[in-house]
């Protein structure tokens, strides 16, 4: 189990793979982001998309869905702060095959909570060709030993 004294700056994880198809992405954009370019084949075409894509909201779940299953069971953290300077790079299509680079960037001990840290984290979710799709910070609380 790492904890925080055990994560450097500089550490890189690599991990996850997951594969997105057609339905995932039209099942997730008819519940929570129901834009054409996300439900309707013929409409994303002509959108400037050029063809069907995944909500940038869904490929943040997909990446937590990587975290979780891959870096949270080794790592001592008791959830997040928050994320900064969430962007999303390119559109994210049925078939492509995400994967997640993280590099701690930096780290803060709790001056209230001799318990507890809090790690940034650089995250880049990538697809099959390497291209980055979205990129985040993300502030993780990670408990002391």
């Amino acid at each position: 189990m790492k904890y925080f004294e055990d994560v450097q700056v500089g550490d890189v994880m690599r991990f996850g793979r997951y594969a997105v198809t057609r339905e995932e992405i039209v099942e997730y954009a008819r519940q929570f982001d129901p834009q054409p370019f996300h439900l309707d084949e013929e409409a994303a075409a002509a959108s400037i998309f050029g063809g069907l894509i995944a909500s940038g909201w869904h490929t943040g779940a997909m990446f937590m869905r990587m975290v979780a299953e891959h870096m949270t069971p080794g790592h001592a953290t008791s959830g997040a702060m928050g994320f900064d300077d969430l962007k999303w790079i390119r559109p994210v299509r049925p078939g492509d095959v995400l994967s997640v680079e993280s590099e701690i960037g930096e780290k803060t001990e709790s001056r209230s909570r001799a318990d507890r840290g809090t790690v940034k984290i650089e995250s880049r979710i990538s697809n099959q060709r390497g291209e980055v799709v979205m990129s985040l910070v993300s502030l993780v609380i990670y408990l002391r030993r």
